[in-house]
């Protein structure tokens, strides 16, 4: 109750706020001549506009404080201003200058918002829009395409995301500001996202626990919800996709608006899929989805707070693929044993804007039912996740060239059981952290560094009768760790970048790893957990190396990981009702590696672009043998090119690509050697003028030779599933 009346008295304090501060000014090119369209973004008042045919922008109701404005257009390089708005009315003008290269995008995930360009730690930032054209059917199958960044998957409906070897509950997923919880320990269900309604992802790669806490030791995953529309304007739009291989259908509907202080949006999507298809032309039985998606928001802005709610409802019925290629439908209607689930994430997002600082102050609640079903609409299975988190950072004034932010962090979640199946106890977790981190910057050289301390508590409920299958015992457990980073960037010339970070990060043992007493489902496994698990620790190195010409574009980056107390499941040599039996153990392990790649863009041929990449991750315990799970080596190559076709094509893109991944003979002992395999991808697309009618078009085809091969990391391949056959996609986006 305390908490509801906190957030009213918020909104009632926005709701009395006012004031007329006023932003303006022209934006031209190197040649004095006004730009149309240019994007004037505000990305703490979720606040923005465009300039018109004259260069011209103008934006109301700022606050009196430090404000950083972004200003953005495809073929010029952003640039990022600080201005404190002191006066009734400012003027600010830009020149901006041309670059042939993407734009230099605000990285949002790293508290301090700054240009890529100019941040300390390297952070891959991807558009859905860009994530879109290459075809991806699902949101973690697009995100695969970011070097450093792979899948456990089950099929095509279900996948968690793998960065540089580390997954499950070793990556934390962000979702409009809020920390994402729904049973991460298993691989067998999905991230529970869905892109309708996504701007964009940044991915840490590396620990990331002095700014999220525990379970950021492998990395951060942070989606970027959709922005508001642009002061006083209506926005409506629907987007429909095609699949040929799973006659699947995406449809999304979305609408928004806005007044100079008030914003709304709103979107729902569904997506249905039948049983997918292999190269052979058989379909795998009951690998079929449905996917009901609904997101909105509601904010408010003037010159004391920026507030903005946004409530996100997502629905899966996922088939559960047992017998393999058996039965043959197209159908869509999920069979027995299927599993369902509901997540429902609210979060409440507001900035205070004070002299000459700022207090962001952000709610989150996330309730998360799983189901399964065997044979019957009675679940077997039900769990029910329930999480509060609450996160406040204090920006304070800004000392000389020295930016600080304190802040504390914290999280209460219940893990409730209704079905007659256990598979983790019922259990209580309380986590609370307190940071510092800091800013420096001079010339181009800036260094980043922070401390901070963490405690997790967790507590669980006996069941059932001690030493049968299901029965847990009460635990009650404490878990601290003290953590730090240290990070710089230089330029050691207008085309060479370097960054050098050291970061330490930490993992408490999950509810699985610490309780566990029975078959794990898809894994053939009697697992047992281990209530004297210690807390994972690691720390890692990384070194990104970055060369930018007009016409040329190279990046290295290469990390060593070492972590102690890695848990791993280890076989007993037991058998138990027909499963081998594992244990939960630990040990010391590291994984090292990298990714390297290249973008060229030859001249006078501005039309092409030849991009390369490749990755690589190698993961060791402390007795030389290698850990599960780690994704084979990756070679990524795209010929791209950029057209406008007369007055009717815009923005026109073709690519094609071959992903090469090479054969994994690096496996752990319970895990087989997989096979390479190259696939071939195609692509094509852009904004189309009909008449009065304006529409985005994407055309791809995946997996074009229909190539027969099975991913290291798929979940089916012990049951020797291909992965998806020969796949084609038609996208079509029209503005209303």
């Amino acid at each position: 109750m305390k908490i509801y009346i906190f957030i009213l008295f918020l909104i009632g304090l926005s709701l009395v706020a006012h004031s007329q501060n006023k932003l303006s000014g022209k934006i031209t090119n190197s040649q004095n001549e006004p730009l149309l369209g240019v994007t004037v973004y505000i990305e703490e008042l979720q606040k923005g506009t465009s300039t018109n045919e004259n260069g011209d922008y103008e934006l109301l109701n700022l606050p009196n404080n430090a404000i950083k404005i972004t200003v953005a257009f495809i073929g010029f390089k952003t640039q990022v201003k600080t201005i404190a708005l002191s006066a009734k009315e400012t003027i600010l003008n830009f020149t901006l200058e041309e670059a042939v290269f993407k734009m230099d995008e605000v990285i949002v995930s790293t508290v301090f918002n700054k240009l890529q360009s100019q941040n300390v730690m390297k952070v891959e930032h991807e558009s859905i829009k860009t994530l879109q054209r290459k075809g991806t059917s699902t949101l973690i199958e697009g995100l695969t395409t970011i070097p450093g960044v792979s899948q456990v998957s089950t099929g095509t409906s279900i996948g968690k995301p793998v960065i540089r070897g580390l997954s499950g509950s070793r990556v934390l997923v962000y979702s409009q500001g809020v920390r994402l919880e729904n049973q991460q320990f298993g691989d067998e269900h999905g991230l529970g996202l869905n892109d309708s309604g996504i701007e964009s992802v940044e991915v840490i790669k590396g620990p990331a626990s002095l700014l999220y806490g525990s379970d950021a030791l492998g990395g951060v995953l942070y989606f970027i919800p959709e922005k508001f529309a642009e002061a006083n304007t209506f926005v409506a739009n629907i987007d429909q996709k095609l699949f040929s291989n799973t006659l699947g259908s995406n449809t999304s509907v979305g609408l928004k608006t806005s007044s100079e202080n008030w914003k709304f949006l709103a979107r729902g999507s569904y997506n249905t899929h039948s049983d997918y298809k292999i190269s052979e032309g058989e379909r795998v039985t009951n690998t079929r989805y449905n996917e009901t998606d609904f997101k909105t928001g509601i904010g408010y802005s003037d010159s004391k707070i920026s507030s903005v709610f946004r409530y996100n409802y997502n629905k899966l019925d996922l088939g559960i693929p047992e017998d393999g290629v058996a039965e043959q439908t197209k159908s869509k209607e999920t069979e027995y044993p299927k599993q369902g689930v509901f997540n429902h994430l609210l979060s409440f997002n507001n900035i205070f804007f004070l002299k000459n600082s700022k207090l962001e102050v952000d709610f989150g609640y996330i309730s998360n039912e799983r189901s399964e079903f065997e044979d019957s609409n009675i679940a077997v299975l039900q769990m029910n996740l329930n999480t509060f988190n609450y996160d406040a950072k204090y920006h304070l004034p800004k000392f000389g060239k020295l930016e600080t932010i304190i802040g504390f962090q914290g999280m209460n979640q219940r893990n409730k059981n209704s079905g007659e199946e256990y598979l983790i106890p019922d259990a209580v977790t309380n986590d609370v952290g307190f940071f510092g981190t800091g800013n420096y910057e001079w010339k181009s050289n800036v260094i980043l560094a922070g401390l901070r301390f963490d405690n997790r508590a967790i507590s669980t409920e006996a069941y059932g009768n001690i030493g049968e299958e299901g029965s847990f015992v009460a635990i009650d457990k404490s878990y601290n760790s003290f953590n730090a980073s240290l990070g710089y960037k230089t330029n050691l010339d207008d085309n060479l970048i370097v960054r050098i970070n050291a970061a330490s990060g930490f993992r408490a043992p999950n509810l699985a790893e610490l309780t566990s007493n029975g078959v794990h489902e898809g894994t053939n496994r009697y697992e047992i957990g281990n209530s004297n698990l210690k807390t994972e620790q690691n720390f890692q190195t990384d070194l990104n190396i970055e060369f930018n010409t007009n016409h040329f574009e190279f990046f290295a980056n290469g990390f060593y990981n070492h972590v102690n107390n890695f848990i791993y499941t280890a076989p007993t040599g037991e058998i138990r009702e027909n499963n081998d039996v594992f244990n939960y153990i630990q040990n010391n392990a590291k994984l090292y590696g990298g990714e390297v790649g290249l973008h060229f863009h030859p001249h006078p041929l501005d039309w092409l672009h030849l991009e390369s990449s490749f990755e690589t991750v190698t993961g060791k315990k402390q007795n030389g043998d290698y850990l599960p799970l780690i994704p084979a080596n990756n070679w990524n190559n795209t010929i791209r090119t950029e057209f406008n076709i007369k007055d009717w094509l815009n923005d026109g893109f073709a690519s094609l690509n071959v992903s090469s991944t090479f054969n994994q003979n690096n496996v752990s002992g319970f895990e087989t050697a997989s096979n390479g395999y190259s696939l071939v991808n195609i692509g094509f697309g852009g904004s189309v003028k009909f008449g009065k009618t304006n529409f985005d078009i994407n055309l791809n085809g995946n997996n074009l030779f229909d190539k027969s091969y099975i991913a290291h990391l798929s979940r089916l391949k012990t049951d020797g599933i291909q992965n998806i056959g020969r796949n084609f996609i038609v996208g079509v986006k029209f503005n209303l």
